[in-house]
């Protein structure tokens, strides 16, 4: 019976992790491609065949997160789950270096974010921002093996990794949970059930099978003594008899 505690309590676990965890991913954009959240932000990593290394320009990049942002690095915590999570995607790859969704503002000249220009964090790989490019002509890419941000060419250069980014919409996760995440639960509960119930019957099994050894256990019948042994203790009594 102890196997069906087990089961009972990984069935419970099982529920938990589907119908408290997982409906956080549930304010992700719902377009058909896969996003990762983190905190309260959805990114999606766009790569073709995983043997293959594709590149894109910036205008490329910004096609290929029409509708969303370009990765915009907010905190050093941000900046270290890229680092964590390119290597989940661009596997047995070349350092993958990823668009920044920044330009040059001629007004501050500094660099600043497409879609949020109050966000302070840098990680500028060092002499990095002293570069002979045209203001208009300067952009941003992230190495993913370090970290670190450098200028790059806007119309020259091509970078081999895109990263689109979108706010996870806290409401739509809390108020319709994804079909996907239903299935799961049904699958998981049909299967822990399932596992619950070869258990028991394997216990009741053994538990039957035990009872029946011993119900038909041996026991050698009682013997009765034959003739001439029943005389002789006859005679034996008489010959002790005064």
């Amino acid at each position: 019976m102890e196997s069906l505690k087990k089961s009972h309590r990984l069935l419970l676990w099982c529920v938990f992790v589907l119908c408290v965890q997982l409906p956080l991913t549930g304010g992700c954009p719902a377009d058909g491609r896969t996003w990762v959240p983190f905190k309260d932000r959805c990114y999606h990593f766009v790569h073709g065949d995983e043997d293959k290394i594709k590149s894109y320009s910036f205008e490329d990049a910004k096609t290929q997160c029409k509708g969303f942002e370009l990765l915009t690095i907010q905190s050093e915590e941000e900046n270290k789950f890229v680092i964590d999570y390119s290597p989940k995607v661009w596997k047995n790859s070349l350092p993958v270096i990823v668009w920044l969704g920044m330009y040059y503002d001629s007004n501050t000249q500094n660099m600043t974010w497409l879609h949020d220009n109050a966000v302070t964090f840098s990680n500028w790989e060092d002499g990095s921002l002293t570069s002979d490019l045209a203001a208009m002509d300067k952009c941003a890419a992230l190495h993913t093996n370090t970290g670190k941000w450098e200028i790059v060419s806007c119309s020259g250069d091509l970078e081999n990794g895109v990263i689109c980014e979108a706010a996870q919409d806290k409401e739509k996760a809390k108020r319709k949970p994804s079909a996907v995440l239903s299935a799961l639960v049904i699958l998981s509960v049909v299967a822990i059930v399932g596992v619950s119930a070869v258990v028991w019957f394997l216990h009741q099994k053994h538990n039957f099978g035990s009872g029946i050894v011993t119900a038909f256990e041996y026991h050698p019948p009682f013997r009765v003594p034959d003739t001439d042994q029943s005389c002789l203790v006859e005679a034996e009594e008489t010959d002790s008899t005064p």
